[in-house]
């Protein structure tokens, strides 16, 4: 009876210390992700009441790790050429800025490790990126994004119906077809209409007795707009 209650004991004992092991690595790589090496090397120096040593340690020569920033969402286009690039690191840290792999400005984070920068955008595709810099260390760059400018209006080309088409007796549907950008949506007086992989679009307009007004708008991914009215008369 003593051998199988000290057993038991022991197995309580084991079975808390593993579940403690397990709980004490789950905050260490929460506190890893979200806040990154130094941070974790200063609260364990915290804990362990050696604060101010570790201060000491941690010293401008023997910072070999910086987090990257982390920007946030951008667009993946737009149509005007000025954007707002925000994101978060450390506090105390300078922002290298990069659109299409060159070094297009410089930032200081604030007391929160908030940055922003507000850019020109090139025509066509930029790639955005940004790393941290800190006591002469540099991180690895950021996530990543492309964001295309354009300000043009998509290309609307519209085959069927004519302007002034007439339509008669069982004849009470308009096909409204037509060609557009890669990557741009169609609406037929605001339904959308359904575009093939070649960029064709189609659209089953029903037609009221007498005048139909018909507008067909195609927007690209950009935000850009390209409008057409036309005028179909429908007689039963």
């Amino acid at each position: 009876m003593r051998r199988s209650r000290l057993s038991k004991n022991t197995e309580k004992k084991t079975r808390k210390t593993m579940l403690l092991s397990v709980i004490g690595i789950v905050i260490i790589l929460f506190l890893l992700f979200r806040f990154g090496v130094e941070f974790l090397v200063n609260f364990s120096l915290f804990v362990s009441g050696s604060k101010n040593q570790g201060n000491s340690l941690i010293n401008t020569n023997q910072i070999n790790f910086v987090a990257p920033p982390v920007l946030n969402t951008l667009p993946t286009a737009t149509n005007s050429a000025q954007i707002f690039i925000s994101g978060n690191s450390m506090p105390d840290e300078t922002i290298n800025l990069y659109i299409n792999n060159n070094n297009a400005d410089q930032a200081q984070t604030d007391k929160d490790g908030k940055f922003i920068f507000s850019e020109n955008l090139n025509g066509g595709d930029n790639q955005i990126k940004a790393e941290a810099v800190y006591k002469s260390k540099k991180s690895d760059f950021s996530n990543v994004f492309d964001v295309i400018y354009k300000n043009s209006q998509p290309t609307l080309e519209i085959s069927s119906p004519s302007d002034g088409q007439s339509f008669k007796k069982d004849q009470n549907t308009a096909n409204v077809t037509g060609k557009t950008d890669p990557n741009a949506s169609v609406t037929v007086n605001g339904f959308w209409a359904i575009i093939d992989d070649n960029n064709n679009f189609s659209y089953n307009l029903p037609l009221q007795n007498g005048d139909n007004q018909i507008k067909v708008v195609v927007t690209d991914q950009a935000g850009n707009k390209t409008e057409k009215d036309l005028k179909v008369n429908y007689s039963q």
